[in-house]
């Protein structure tokens, strides 16, 4: 079996204290392995999102312990959690967060220009970038000259850039139409193929049927980490 890539271990977020205390995640144990495709499902207010913070070292954990890449991250610095965001983890929102004035090209170059890579580098690395997610003819295109896939399209670049472990995305199709949803997962697919640790939280049961294994959570406890997709029609029934 391949080493885990993210591992919790009774971790807990909580917020406020006393009659506001909220249990955002409570004892969450998880394991995902490197090379996995995954969904993240559950209803509002599940834990879901937190979840994701976690994973991808947006936020901390109250407590336990969160091992990524065997490297217990709940105990280090922002300066170095900053460095495994840009290096090791490549983030996919619904909404694409492109900056308006740079094209295609100059979007999908950021994560290296804070990364410290040479400019010559760094314009090689997103053309390739860009040409792997097909948009090799869309290189100069400001993102108001794209249609929505196509800026999705252009997001997915920027976070495989820098080739990271983990690509980590957060209702990433949330603001696309069927089809292009579909264009959007197949490249997913294509990545996971490649190797990249794919997670992905979604509401969406379509797009969770995309993934290899579906983690179950419900008012901040992983009530099932090990649904295929064959079980997405069950999922309701786990959730209660």
């Amino acid at each position: 079996m391949p080493p885990s890539l993210i591992e919790f271990r009774q971790l807990q977020k909580v917020y406020g204290t006393g009659n506001t205390e909220v249990r955002a995640l409570w004892n969450v144990n998880l394991s995902i392995q490197t090379g996995e495709y995954c969904a993240i499902m559950g209803p509002s207010g599940s834990g879901k999102s937190t979840a994701m913070n976690m994973i991808g070292c947006l936020d901390r954990p109250t407590a336990g312990d969160y091992y990524f890449d065997r490297q217990n991250v709940a105990t280090l610095d922002d300066t170095a959690l900053a460095t495994i965001r840009n290096q090791k983890i490549g983030f996919v929102f619904q909404q694409f967060h492109l900056l308006p004035q740079l094209t295609a090209r100059e979007n999908v170059e950021l994560p290296m220009v804070y990364g410290g890579v040479s400019k010559p580098d760094r314009q090689q690395r997103a053309i390739a970038a860009l040409e792997r997610v097909g948009l090799g003819d869309r290189v100069n295109n400001r993102p108001t000259q794209l249609s929505g896939g196509q800026q999705q399209r252009v997001a997915i670049a920027r976070a495989i850039v820098n080739n990271p472990l983990l690509l980590l995305a957060d209702e990433p199709t949330g603001a696309l139409d069927t089809h292009t949803t579909e264009d959007v997962l197949g490249i997913f697919a294509d990545l996971h193929q490649a190797g990249i640790t794919v997670v992905m939280v979604t509401h969406e049961p379509d797009v969770a049927r995309a993934s290899q294994r579906i983690i179950w959570f419900k008012d901040g406890e992983v009530m099932n980490d090990h649904l295929s997709p064959a079980d997405i029609g069950s999922l309701t029934a786990v959730g209660r």
